[in-house]
């Protein structure tokens, strides 16, 4: 009797270990990696890094964005013309929503219903309802925007062009312009400090951060890059993100192939990180241990130790990777 009750209890505890360790699998985060040339999304275990499967998109699938509640990842593809839809737990596309030409980067505002995209063949910033994937508002830009970034309360939207070397600041009620902002030469990133008192814009061909102001919607700062043993004009910094205490941001440095950590208070640039070739697109993990950095010219994504600062994984992923989303 005393031996079946043993037995009894060795299962369930066995059973109730199987579940946990069941659910801890289901709750991984999965890393979607955007590749340009392969139409693709790569998705992988973020932890083992192990590829769980492909996700065929429209053509030319770049920056990516997860909708408030995380259930969907919105793509730019932009030699498809839309924006697809990707159901994160199925993994397939759901649904387009056609945004018009050339879409790269785009916003969701924080209720969910609109998006916010750029259309840098049309000079527009293009504003969508979601649910009907009409368009509800257009706003006349300076040439090629690109980056594209709400505030947290979603009453300011900032839209860099790249070839008026500008950041237009959008008032998203009335689709007014309330200020255009000249930065440096060809701004493409944008990232807000957690208290919504800066921006940090990325200028590809200056080599440089600018940091505005946003109650004034003036340039406050300036951080030069200077990575040794790279010319002024390799140094193209493009993507941008900042920890949640907006101590640290770290940024891709492009054609110098390497990531710089910045001590924002400081404007100090703290480290030089040596990745892969062409760092474009960038991530935090949820408890920012670690950065996941896409090499578009390598294939491949850096995994980055954020204590440490050193690579400590690379994975190959499509042609020319563009862009890392991670769903916690």
């Amino acid at each position: 009797m005393q031996q079946a009750k043993t037995s009894t209890v060795f299962i369930v505890v066995a059973v109730s270990l199987l579940c946990l360790t069941l659910s801890a699998a289901g709750s991984a985060a999965t890393l979607f990696v955007s590749s340009e040339k392969d139409h693709v999304l790569t998705v992988l275990d973020a932890e083992s890094l192990e590829q769980l499967g492909e996700i065929a998109t429209p053509e030319r699938p770049r920056g990516m964005r997860f909708s408030p509640d995380g259930k969907r990842l919105y793509v730019a593809c932009g030699d498809g013309d839309t924006v697809a839809v990707v159901d994160v737990q199925a993994r397939k596309i759901v649904g387009q929503l056609d945004v018009g030409d050339d879409p790269e980067t785009f916003d969701i505002s924080p209720d969910g219903k609109s998006l916010y995209v750029s259309n840098e063949d049309d000079a527009l910033l293009s504003v969508f309802d979601i649910e009907s994937g009409e368009v509800v508002g257009e706003v006349t830009v300076g040439p090629e925007p690109e980056g594209v970034l709400l505030n947290a309360n979603g009453d300011t939207v900032y839209v860099a062009s790249e070839v008026a070397n500008m950041v237009h600041v959008i008032d998203t009620e009335s689709l007014e312009i309330r200020a255009n902002v000249v930065v440096g030469n060809r701004p493409r990133r944008l990232v807000l400090t957690p208290d919504g008192s800066e921006l940090w814009v990325s200028n590809e061909l200056s080599g440089s951060v600018s940091i505005l102001d946003t109650q004034e919607n003036a340039v406050r700062d300036e951080i030069v890059f200077e990575p040794r043993g790279f010319r002024p004009e390799d140094v193209t910094p493009v993507g941008l993100v900042m920890t949640r205490n907006g101590e640290t941001a770290y940024v891709t440095m492009g054609r110098a192939n390497h990531v710089a950590v910045v001590d924002v208070a400081d404007r100090e640039v703290e480290a030089y990180i040596l990745v892969g070739q062409r760092p474009w697109g960038v991530a935090l993990s949820a408890d920012e241990n670690l950065l996941y950095v896409t090499n578009g010219l390598s294939d491949d994504v850096s995994v980055i130790d954020a204590r440490s600062r050193k690579v400590v994984r690379s994975v190959p992923v499509g042609r020319v990777p563009y862009g890392v989303a991670i769903a916690e």
